[in-house]
């Protein structure tokens, strides 16, 4: 239990009330989850009110109710707390609960449109091989201990993050590497972690249907380097043209990155094939397990923020030439017994599956086919329906149209929209096949000794998102049951 007094420091209370000593059972957005003598928040959300859900919330046992819509107050016997904005009051609020576990840990942000989850991972990795006791919070997995949990969210709410970071604590966790979405940034539900380090790998149209304007996307995103104090860190790429932008405005020590700009940790890249990366990161050499110049950018935020955070250089590239990209990030997927290769990726933006299709043009000897399996996620950004299937005609020698996460639209609409992006040259042989499956079958079916299939869009999810409900399927399992 926790003083309701203790639990509301620092938040503006716009109506009257009285600390007493009232005691707080639990915290939540969730009016389902609410037990005897819970506080819940009600806010306008993106897509429904919980306001809505008060009565739910009372009758599971709510006594505190925090709400930003004055005529919802007096509806049941309890303790009703006015604020200005609740959704940005929830993550001081849980801050407050779980007694700000964020400042007893060293805690980097990275946040970008692309490279966000293989820098998290190769972070976590890095460290935990050089004895640390590590937490990861990723698109894919949680990792701390040894709990593993899958991932819903890139970022998960403000409340399940403050829970999170206690526990972390609490299990001896001193070092957390985490994505940050431009979507937590924006809700506010990383407002109060008291972030160390912060990294920005790139950005590119993303989001959009969110968003509205890329403006708007890269203001959202410079908001982690805006609220860094001073004496904590920020390295960014200034490869991108908005490196700068990102930290114009920040308190921290910025530190760079790049391969073609003059910064402070330079790469190089030496020689780039299908079976690794030679690089030369400032004076030294090092080859990498990991293929293409954007994995080339992952090693250099990995090294940098590893330099920044006090490690040994040696120490650092010895442990990096012995990690591997994560899950689903140009996974390649080879059988015994097959001549051709299969690489799974989570490319699902035009920037992300042109660097991943421009990689895997580079690396293949001559004669060898580029099979590329794509589609676009529904209820998403329309816009880069077109563009993607642009991108992958281009770079493909043979390309297949397919579903994604089609959720609540129709799959052929969201196929044909990406086929209307092909003038009549390069829509010749383009194939589309509604049933993802289907289409991973017929790219095995078609493919010669050599060849390589990309399957592009979905990369580490174990599942199709179809009508409201998720049903089994795993990219890679699918490809290497076809791989004869």
């Amino acid at each position: 239990m926790k003083k309701l007094e203790k639990i509301l420091e620092s938040v503006n209370v716009l109506n009257d009330w009285s600390p007493s000593g009232q005691l707080v059972s639990d915290i939540g957005i969730d009016s389902r989850q609410c037990v005897d003598g819970s506080l819940f928040i009600a806010y306008q959300g993106y897509s429904q009110d919980s306001h809505d859900y008060i009565s739910s919330a009372v009758e599971n046992g709510a006594k505190y109710i925090i709400l930003d819509k004055e005529e919802y107050i007096g509806q049941h016997p309890v303790q009703y707390l006015l604020v200005e904005n609740a959704q940005k009051a929830i993550s001081r609020i849980a801050s407050n609960f779980y007694e700000h576990p964020s400042r007893l840990m060293t805690v980097v942000g990275i946040t970008g449109t692309n490279g966000k989850t293989t820098t998290a991972n190769l972070l976590y990795n890095l460290f935990f091989r050089l004895g640390f006791n590590c937490g990861l919070v990723s698109t894919i997995e949680v990792i701390f201990g040894d709990t593993v949990v899958p991932a819903k969210l890139t970022t998960p709410d403000a409340i399940s993050l403050q829970r999170l970071f206690r526990e972390m604590f609490d299990k001896g966790i001193t070092h957390v590497f985490m994505e940050v979405s431009s979507h937590a940034l924006h809700q506010d539900r990383v407002a109060d972690i008291d972030f160390d380090h912060a990294v920005f790998t790139n950005i590119t149209h993303d989001h959009l249907d969110y968003h509205k304007t890329f403006r708007e996307y890269i203001e959202t995103k410079k908001m982690l380097f805006d609220k860094l104090p001073k004496h904590k860190s920020a390295l960014v790429n200034i490869d991108d043209p908005n490196g700068m932008v990102m930290v114009q405005n920040s308190k921290a020590d910025v530190y760079t990155y790049a391969l073609r700009k003059p910064c402070k940790f330079k790469g190089k890249i030496i020689s780039n094939e299908l079976s690794g990366l030679q690089m030369q990161i400032e004076a030294q050499e090092v080859f990498l397990k990991m293929v293409g110049g954007f994995n080339a950018y992952n090693a250099l935020a990995v090294y940098g923020t590893g330099k920044v955070l006090g490690l040994d250089e040696q120490d650092i590239l010895r442990t990096l030439s012995a990690l591997t990209t994560a899950e689903g990030r140009l996974d390649i997927v080879r059988q015994e017994g097959v001549g051709y290769s299969a690489i799974i990726d989570y490319a699902h933006t035009p920037d992300a599956l042109d660097k991943v299709l421009k990689t895997l043009v580079e690396v293949k000897a001559d004669g060898v086919r580029l099979i590329t399996v794509v589609g676009c996620g529904g209820d998403r950004d329309k816009s880069k329906r077109p563009k993607m299937a642009r991108v992958a005609a281009l770079l493909s020698d043979v390309l297949i149209l397919t579903s994604d996460n089609p959720r609540s639209e129709d799959p052929d609409r969201i196929i044909e929209e990406m086929y209307s992006g092909l003038d009549e040259k390069l829509s010749k042989g383009v194939m589309r096949i509604r049933s993802r499956e289907e289409a991973i079958k017929s790219a095995c079916l078609m493919a010669n000794k050599n060849d390589i299939i990309l399957i592009a869009g979905k990369g580490h999810e174990k599942y199709q998102e179809i009508k409201g409900e998720r049903f089994p399927f795993d990219d890679k399992k699918i490809v290497t049951s076809y791989m004869t």
